[in-house]
């Protein structure tokens, strides 16, 4: 029974070598966000709520545009493990360009509304004079962040598509070397060293953009001049067409996909806007909380990524069912062992870590009870990922959709509106009240995985 879970040496090279570049990246990156944002931080509190009401909006593209890419990189998973190169490259097509026709509706969106968004954070307990400087700060560093958008599609579409081929250390490595680049330009800009000006938050956002560009550079870059390594870098701009049936099918499959993650996103938003309601202080205390979860959760979203990888690419070998199972098993429990490792460390750092920003200590016991919350759920958010990331490979994107952002929109965001709204419960209960509802999505996955309808080889 335990080898179920427990797998050979063999069975962890594979999973290591597919999870820890993928881990090491995005914990470089969100490390180095960590540091941004401690950084702002520094400044003040009315810098650093601008900055994350912001983030918070352009979060929601962020996800549309990687569901973008993952529902076509469900088909490039499988098209490389069966060697077919002319699917990948249709694949690649196909998300290059829904990523940027996303990217100029989301710039555009964002040019004509972004300040009556960025209010809705804004309406919690607090001056007016407090708020309208959050506003200002907001606008300032959304102005630059724009420039940083198109880059941040493409480089999802290069390093998808690297590591739905097998190759995680080139994006890796591209990450790596961008977020140096924006940890260096944030100590410049943002501080004014070396002779720079001091721009405070438009420095922060400049390193954003001009990292993005590092990173788009060097992770194409790399594909081109490969072409032995990656084929499919051979002729990709040969012709931008990709075959209609294809496009149906990646439609049919993928838009549940990109609906998901931008409902997701869009929940998570307004989930953030339900616990601004009770008071400025709390959209900086979630801020802080926000940071540390973002380098803390590397973890599981490393591990899901490695359970679409490799499980797509077994049923795209055509692997008995019952292997893929097992498989399924040994990736999940090294997944939860990962999670409840980062959860006690979570819990250890959580007094500590809000002392780090220049704010009030109202914001940063808010914080650390946040902290806590979140550590508490992780083991629950470990499952419910590899189970979303299971589904997905086998192309069950319907099943992900109802599982993953309709649970958000039917479940949390009623639950947290009505909380807000209706009740006087101060918002650290009604903060653990909506985030542990992941234990019900604990039972509707395991419910889902056991029933193995979503094995699919999708492309045959």
């Amino acid at each position: 029974m335990l080898s179920r879970f427990i797998g050979d040496r063999k069975f962890y090279r594979t999973a290591m070598a597919v999870t820890v570049p993928i881990m090491i990246q995005n914990f470089i990156t969100n490390f180095v966000s960590l540091l941004d944002n401690l950084m702002v931080g520094r400044i003040g509190t009315a810098q650093m709520s601008g900055v994350a009401i912001v983030n918070q909006v352009l979060f929601v593209i962020n996800l549309c545009i990687f569901g973008a890419v993952s529902g076509a990189g469900i088909f490039t998973a499988q098209y490389a493990g069966g060697g077919d190169q002319e699917g990948v490259r249709a694949t690649f097509r196909f998300k290059l360009l829904t990523v940027l026709g996303i990217t100029a509706v989301g710039i555009g969106a964002l040019l004509c509304r972004g300040d009556q968004l960025i209010r809705l954070w804004l309406q919690g307990e607090g001056s007016p004079e407090e708020a309208e400087r959050f506003l200002q700060y907001g606008k300032a560093y959304l102005a630059v962040m724009l420039w940083g958008l198109p880059p941040f599609a493409l480089s999802n579409v290069y390093c998808s598509t690297l590591r739905e081929n097998g190759e995680t250390v080139a994006p890796m490595t591209a990450g790596i070397v961008a977020v140096g680049v924006n940890l260096f330009l944030n100590y410049v800009l943002i501080f004014g060293h070396f002779g720079a000006p001091v721009l405070g938050v438009r420095g922060a956002a400049w390193a954003t953009v001009i990292s993005r560009w590092v990173e788009l550079l060097l992770a194409a870059g790399w594909t081109h001049l490969h072409p032995g390594k990656m084929p499919f870098a051979r002729g990709l701009y040969r012709t931008l067409r990709v075959p209609a049936a294809l496009a149906g099918q990646i439609l049919r499959r993928g838009m549940p996909l990109l609906l998901n993650e931008t409902l997701w996103a869009g929940g998570m938003a307004v989930l953030n806007q339900c616990w601004s309601v009770r008071s400025l202080d709390v959209v900086s205390a979630v801020n802080i909380e926000s940071t540390i979860w973002n380098a803390m959760s590397v973890a599981f979203m490393a591990t899901g990524s490695a359970v679409g990888i490799i499980i797509g690419q077994k049923l795209g070998q055509n692997e008995d069912k019952d292997r893929v199972m097992d498989e399924f098993c040994r990736l999940t429990a090294f997944s939860l062992a990962l999670n409840i490792v980062t959860a006690v460390l979570m819990l250890l750092v959580a007094p500590w870590f809000p002392r780090l920003y220049a704010t009030t200590e109202t914001v940063r016991a808010l914080a650390a009870r946040f902290i806590r919350v979140q550590a508490a759920i992780l083991p629950f958010y470990a499952f419910t990922n590899c189970c979303y990331f299971a589904m997905r490979s086998g192309g069950k994107t319907v099943i992900t959709f109802l599982f993953d952002s309709v649970f958000v929109w039917c479940v949390n965001v009623p639950l947290a509106y009505g909380l807000s709204r209706f009740t006087e419960l101060p918002v650290v209960p009604m903060y653990a009240l909506v985030q542990g509802t992941e234990a019900i999505k604990c039972l509707i996955g395991f419910f889902f995985i056991k029933k193995r309808a979503w094995m699919q080889n999708i492309i045959m």
